[in-house]
């Protein structure tokens, strides 16, 4: 497992990070503790999670499981220095977490406060702030998204109390590092602006959907990535699934994500499905598997800190962790990328 510095801080992450947000749902306790144990022993010591979680589906009767699962995990194993943990608070639009309120120095701090309860430790890693306040073309919403809605005034004042109020954080020892998701060049810039300018935490990682069929961080975040040091997090990286087969031609396998969230988070969709197969066949021709394939890909990317697995079976995190192990061909990084030039965007 090969190991990369987050950002400009001094925590070192392994490239690939164990994401959590079926544990609660669709796997049980035990299950997700036999993942984090298998995780830890092979290398992966950095585990995502967010107070939303689980997301499959998501709901006040489960909101904050997952990070109680966590923190089970961490009180019987003692392993609570060697982890590099992160979590983030849910910005606003969901009314059973703090009525739906967005982010501000007020609920910055009781959510972190309620998160490290439940994950039983009194500090965080890094804690990302889960979606801005102004709106995000992330989601599915690109299609939508008008930046010209925005309040410029107010984005920039709402940023500048919620880095403050993480600076304070810092200060108290309650987090070691922060970081932003589904954000976009604007937000990232003008958060490092402002920790320049006053003094603050330097945002030091963005965590952001990427992958084969959603390559939108290719472009401009791409260059903030390189010139700032603010490496991607990379969520979704086999497409909520999409990215193994298994639901080529209409299928839905029993107990996949697919059965519990109907479309996917609007991934699920017929613009994937040629896309999908031009992607098996490459994998078919290089005698790769698929999700391994679109795995090794997100990792050859240069402005990649780490990219996010998560399994629903010990079969699956398995076969998504080897991916660290390939290495992608010439031959194989052309065929993706013809294939990709036929179809650009398809989510």
């Amino acid at each position: 497992m090969k190991y990369k510095r987050l950002g400009r801080t001094e925590l070192s992450v392994p490239e690939i990070c164990l994401g959590t947000m079926t544990w609660g749902t669709q796997n049980t306790e035990a299950e997700a503790h036999e993942q984090m144990d298998y995780a830890f022993e092979n290398g992966i010591n950095f585990f995502d999670t967010a107070e939303l979680y689980p997301t499959t589906p998501v709901g006040p009767e489960t909101y904050g499981r997952t990070e109680e699962i966590i923190g089970t995990w961490l009180k019987k194993g003692g392993r609570r220095k060697d982890l590099v943990l992160a979590s983030k608070i849910a910005g606003s639009g969901r009314p059973h977490i703090r009525g739906g309120r967005g982010i501000d120095a007020t609920t910055i701090r009781e959510a972190l406060d309620a998160s490290l309860k439940r994950l039983q430790t009194d500090y965080l890693d890094l804690y990302q702030i889960h979606w801005p306040n102004r709106g995000t073309y992330h989601f599915r919403n690109s299609w939508t998204f008008d930046a010209t809605t925005q309040d410029r005034e107010k984005a920039a004042e709402e940023i500048a109390e919620i880095l403050e109020t993480l600076g304070g954080l810092v200060k108290d020892g309650k987090i070691r590092a922060v970081g932003l998701s589904n954000e976009s060049a604007w937000g990232t810039l003008k958060y490092l602006r402002l920790s320049e300018e006053k003094g603050l935490p330097r945002v030091a990682s963005i965590q952001n959907e990427y992958n084969l069929l959603y390559r939108q961080f290719d472009l401009d975040l791409a260059e903030v990535a390189h010139h700032e040091d603010v490496g991607l997090l990379a969520y979704s990286p086999l497409a909520a699934g999409i990215l193994t087969g298994k639901y080529r031609n209409g299928a839905r396998p029993a107990g996949s994500r697919a059965t519990i969230n109907k479309d996917l988070g609007g991934r699920l969709q017929p613009l994937q499905e040629p896309a999908v197969k031009a992607y098996a066949e490459v994998a078919a021709q290089q005698g790769l598997d698929l999700a391994q394939m679109a795995l090794a890909f997100c990792l050859s990317r240069p402005f990649m800190t780490s990219v996010i697995i998560g399994a629903t079976s010990m079969e699956q995190l398995r076969t998504d962790t080897a991916a660290a192990e390939l290495t992608l061909s010439d031959e194989a990084m052309k065929d993706i990328a013809d294939v990709y030039r036929r179809y650009p965007m398809t989510l």
